[in-house]
C-alpha cells in the first residue's frame, strides 16, 4: 500500500509512534527503540504504510542537525575546560581503543578499506546517549559513580562524533585520489574559519536585535534560521551540515540566549529526532536477520564483547571504580549508538560502504541497543542492585485560584515556606512527588492547595498555573529531581523567579549551571548560628563572634562564586579553599590587633551618636 498524500503520511507518523513508544517506555526499553519498531512496522519491510523512505530520511536529518546545535549549546568552551579530566581522560580512551580494535577487525578479517574501517570502527565506538542517559534516570543512578563516569565518557562521544562527521568527505576524497586533496582540507578549515569568526561577532547582536522586538515566533524563526543556515554553509563547502550546527550551538553557549534559545528548538529537535529513528527502523532490512542469522548475531555478540572488555578496565584504572561499578559501566556502554545510524548512513551515501555491509551494521546496532535494557536490569539484579518501586498513586487534580508562589516538596524546607506565606494570605500550590511525605503531612490535616505529583512534568505546572505564578520555590531534598525540575521551569516558564535548595556545595554549582544565581544551602544558616552560639559560649562578645560570623559568610559566598569557575577540577578547589582559610585567619589576626580592637570599641560610640543627630 503506497500513500502519497502528506496528510495520510503524517497520520500512519503519529499512530505508529502513539501505539510504539508508550509500549517500549512501559517495558523499560526506551523511546527510541519504540521509534526504529514504529519505522520497522510502517515501512517497506512489513506493512508498507509508507513507501518514501527517502524523502521521510532526508527531512529527519535535520533532526540530528538540531541535536548536535543543543549539545553545542550545552558545553560553553570554558565549562568544558573545567570538564577535561573526566572527560578527556576515560572518554577519550574508550573511543580511541574501541575504534583501533574494531576498526583492525574489519580490515583484517572483513576486508574493509582503510577508510571504510576507520568509519566503521569510529561509528561503533560511539554508545547511545538517549539510551544510556535515560536508564540511569530511571533506575535513579546518575548521581552514582559509575553514572557519573558514564555521562562523562558520553559526553566525550557526543564530541567525537563531530570530528567523524566532518572527516567522512575528506575519506571519500582519500579513497578517491589516494591522497588528501589539498583543495578540500584549505576549503574545510576556511569554512570553519569563517564559521566561528562571524558567529563570534554577529550572533549575540542579532538575537539581541530580535529580542528587542518582543515577539516569540520571531526569535524562534530567528534560532531556526542559525541553525539552517550555518548547516547550509558547511553543505556548500562539502562539510558535515552536523559540524555547522555544533558550532554554532558553542558560539552562543556562554550567551544570555542560549537557554531561551533551546527552549524554543526543544519541540523540534524532539519531533525530527523522533522522525528520524522512525526513518532508521523503515531502513531496516530485515531479510538480513532472516537469511543472514549467524552473521548478525556474531556482530552483535562481538561488539558488546569486544566495547565490554575495554570498558571494564578503563572504568577500574582510569576511572577508579570497583569491579562491580565497572562491570555496570561496560554493560551500559557497549551497544551501539544513535550517532553510529548518521555516520553509516553519511559513509554509504558517499560509497565508502557497501550497501550490504551498511545494512548488516544499522541492524546490529539496533539490536544492541534493544539488549542493552534488559542486559542493565539483569546485571542491576544480579548485583544486588535493583531500583526501589514507589506505590502506585494518580496525580491529583490541581484547583488553584492565581496562586502567586509553586512549591515544589513539601518536605521540611517546603513546609516552612508555606507556613508563612500561608500567614501573610500569599497564595501558593505545592506539588509533592512523594506518596509517603504526603500521607505523612496530611496526617496532621489536610490542605486545600497541597497535591500529589511530579513537578518536573510541564502538563502539572501548568495546571497549577506557573504561566501567571511569580515564584517558583525549588525544595526537593533529592539533587537531580531538582536539577531536573529547574531545567523544565528554565525552559518551560523563563518569567519565573526560582529559590532553590541546594543539597551540599556541588548541588549549589549545577544549579549555578541552569542560570540560578544563588542557591539556598539547606544547611549554611543553622550551621552559622551554631557557630555563633559556640564563640558566644567561650567567652567572646556577642558583637564579635555576629562579626566573625558575618565576616567568614561574605567569604564564603565569594568562595563558591570562584570555585564554581572549576569545580570540576578536585585540584583546583583543594587549592582555592586552602587559600581561603589563609585569608580568612589573616582576617582574624588583624581583628585581634589593638588598633582594630579599639575601632570596634568606638564603632557603637558612633552609631549611638549618628542615631541621635539623625533623630535630631
Amino acid at each position: 500500500m503506497e500513500t502519497h498524500h502528506p496528510l495520510q503520511t503524517a497520520l500512519v507518523f503519529l499512530l505508529a509512534t502513539v501505539i510504539a513508544v508508550p509500549l517500549t517506555k512501559r517495558f523499560r526499553l526506551g523511546s527510541v527503540l519504540g521509534y526504529l519498531l514504529a519505522g520497522v512496522v510502517i515501512g517497506p519491510q512489513l506493512l508498507g504504510l509508507v513507501s518514501d523512505s527517502a524523502g521521510v530520511s532526508t527531512i529527519s536529518e535535520f533532526g540530528i542537525v538540531l541535536m548536535l546545535f543543543v549539545i553545542g549549546l550545552e558545553l560553553s568552551p570554558q565549562r568544558l575546560w573545567v570538564m577535561r579530566r573526566s572527560v578527556f581522560g576515560t572518554g577519550l580512551l574508550q573511543v580511541l581503543a574501541s575504534a583501533a580494535v574494531i576498526g583492525g577487525v574489519g580490515y583484517a578479517l572483513f576486508g574493509l578499506s582503510t577508510a571504510a574501517a576507520a568509519v566503521v570502527g569510529g561509528s561503533l565506538a560511539l554508545s547511545s546517549t538517549a539510551f544510556g542517559l535515560q536508564i540511569l534516570a530511571e533506575r535513579k543512578e546518575v548521581g552514582s559513580a559509575y553514572g557519573r563516569q558514564a555521562f562523562a565518557i558520553l559526553l566525550f562521544q557526543d564530541l567525537a562524533a563531530i570530528p567523524l562527521l566532518a572527516s567522512i568527505p575528506l575519506l571519500t576524497h582519500s579513497s578517491a585520489k589516494h591522497g588528501i586533496e589539498p583543495s578540500a582540507v584549505l576549503r574545510t578549515v576556511g569554512t570553519i574559519v569563517a564559521v566561528v569568526v562571524g558567529g563570534r561577532y554577529l550572533l549575540r547582536p542579532v538575537f539581541r536585535f530580535v529580542a528587542k522586538s518582543n515577539t516569540v515566533e520571531v526569535f524562534t524563526a530567528t534560532a531556526l534560521l542559525v541553525v539552517m543556515g550555518t548547516a547550509w554553509l558547511m553543505e556548500r563547502a562539502g562539510i558535515s551540515v552536523t559540524l555547522g550546527a555544533f558550532l554554532a550551538g558553542v558560539l552562543l553557549a556562554d550567551s544570555e540566549y542560549r537557554h531561551e534559545v533551546e527552549s524554543h528548538l526543544e519541540p523540534f529537535k524532539g519531533l525530527l529526532l523522533g522522525l528520524f529513528f522512525i526513518s532508521v527502523g523503515m531502513s531496516i532490512d530485515l531479510k538480513l536477520l532472516l537469511h543472514e542469522p549467524l552473521a548478525v548475531l556474531g556482530l552483535i555478540v562481538g561488539l558488546l564483547l569486544v566495547k565490554g572488555a575495554l570498558l571494564w578496565p578503563l572504568g577500574r584504572l582510569v576511572g577508579g571504580l570497583d569491579r562491580r561499578e565497572s562491570l555496570r559501566l561496560a554493560v551500559l556502554l557497549a551497544c551501539g549508538g544513535e550517532f553510529a545510524f548518521v555516520v553509516l548512513k553519511l559513509a554509504a551515501g558517499r560509497d565508502l560502504l557497501a550497501d550490504d555491509v551498511h545494512g548488516l551494521l544499522v541492524l546490529a546496532i539496533t539490536l544492541s541497543m534493544a539488549l542493552t535494557p534488559p542486559l542493565v536490569a539483569l546485571t542491576g539484579r544480579l548485583l544486588g542492585a535493583g531500583p526501589k518501586k514507589k506505590r502506585a498513586r494518580e496525580y491529583d487534580a490541581i484547583q488553584a485560584d492565581s496562586p502567586r508562589v509553586i512549591i515544589a516538596g513539601y518536605g521540611r524546607m517546603g513546609q516552612i515556606v508555606a507556613r508563612v506565606l500561608r500567614a501573610q494570605n500569599i497564595p501558593f500550590v505545592a506539588l509533592e512527588h512523594s506518596v509517603e511525605q504526603l500521607e505523612q503531612v496530611q496526617r496532621f490535616g489536610r490542605w486545600n492547595n497541597l497535591f500529589y505529583g511530579d513537578p518536573a512534568r510541564p502538563d502539572l505546572l501548568r495546571a497549577a498555573q506557573a504561566e501567571t505564578a511569580e515564584v517558583f520555590v525549588l525544595a526537593s531534598d533529592d539533587p537531580e529531581s531538582s536539577l531536573q525540575i529547574a531545567r523544565v521551569v528554565r525552559r518551560q516558564f523563563p518569567h519565573l523567579k526560582i529559590i532553590a535548595r541546594a543539597r551540599n556545595r556541588q548541588h549549589a554549582w549545577r544549579l549555578m549551571d541552569l542560570g540560578i544565581d544563588t542557591p539556598v544551602r539547606e544547611t549554611l544558616y543553622s550551621s552559622l548560628k551554631m557557630t555563633r552560639m559556640a564563640l558566644e559560649a567561650l567567652g567572646l562578645s556577642p558583637e564579635l563572634a555576629a562579626d566573625r560570623v558575618e565576616r567568614f559568610r561574605r567569604q564564603d559566598a565569594e568562595l563558591l562564586k570562584r570555585q564554581y569557575l572549576v569545580y570540576d577540577d578536585d585540584a583546583k578547589i583543594m587549592q582555592t579553599t586552602r587559600e581561603a582559610l589563609q585569608d580568612l585567619e589573616q582576617l582574624f589576626r588583624a581583628d585581634e590587633e589593638p588598633e582594630a580592637e579599639r575601632e570596634r570599641e568606638k564603632a557603637p560610640e558612633a552609631a549611638a551618636r549618628g542615631g541621635l543627630d539623625s533623630a535630631l
